[in-house]
């Protein structure tokens, strides 16, 4: 659709527009070769990442807590309605330091969702309501757009300001994960503490793929705002 709006663009929104972008490829350059990287970093302790997930759940009194294997590459994450959590083939097998960090990662929301965490009981019930408006979103986009270009930009600012205040909740979400992560790797031994920066590493990357895309998603509402103003 951002084709039809080339008549409206000017060099200063098409300007935030390549900005955006090369903000959100920066980002998950970034965490994609902080994981290729620390993937080839074996642990101390030799331990696999459904290891260090299990006995952090098992600590935790989370022994009703599944942990499966997923298909793709970093796609791990903790499904809260199914009480499963889902590693990638990696992560669930190897015993580097990505592998440990994001498995650890993962169990974080499990006890975010055990402690009843504000942050996430807010995510988890937004989620319907902000995949719903997208979806509404994208259908009345393509009404907008047959009875002119001002009905579309305005669909458009509405669906990046719910995505974005739905951003703007994930990352305390993230953030608190990843401190949960550290603190458990730490308290159980099952990293060292020479492993602690390549830790941090690993789960600072994967926290500023979220950075970045409340930073894009504030530039292309501002992009849409100057659009609407100059139509």
């Amino acid at each position: 659709m951002d084709l039809m709006l080339l008549g409206y663009e000017t060099p200063l929104t098409i300007g935030l527009f390549v900005l955006g972008l090369i903000i959100t490829i920066m980002a998950q350059a970034k965490v994609t070769g902080s994981y290729k990287r620390l993937k080839n970093v074996k642990t101390q302790k030799g331990i696999t990442g459904f290891e260090v997930a299990r006995k952090i759940l098992d600590n935790n009194d989370l022994k009703n807590i599944h942990i499966v294997e997923t298909k793709g590459q970093l796609t791990d994450h903790y499904d809260p309605s199914r009480k499963v959590i889902r590693l990638s083939h990696e992560v669930f097998h190897g015993t580097s330091i990505a592998s440990v960090s994001v498995a650890a990662h993962e169990v974080g929301h499990a006890i975010q969702d055990k402690d009843g965490y504000t942050f996430m009981r807010i995510r988890s019930f937004l989620a319907p309501i902000v995949s719903f408006v997208t979806y509404a979103g994208y259908f009345v986009a393509l009404i907008s757009l047959l009875a002119g270009i001002t009905g579309y930009i305005k669909v458009g600012i509405l669906l990046i300001l719910v995505a974005l205040i739905f951003q703007l909740i994930t990352l305390p979400v993230e953030f608190d994960a990843s401190k949960r992560a550290k603190k458990q790797l730490q308290e159980l031994n099952l990293t060292s503490s020479s492993e602690d920066d390549n830790v941090k590493q690993m789960l600072s990357a994967a926290a500023m793929t979220y950075v970045a895309s409340v930073i894009s998603s504030i530039i292309n509402l501002l992009r849409l705002v100057l659009m609407l103003r100059d139509e």
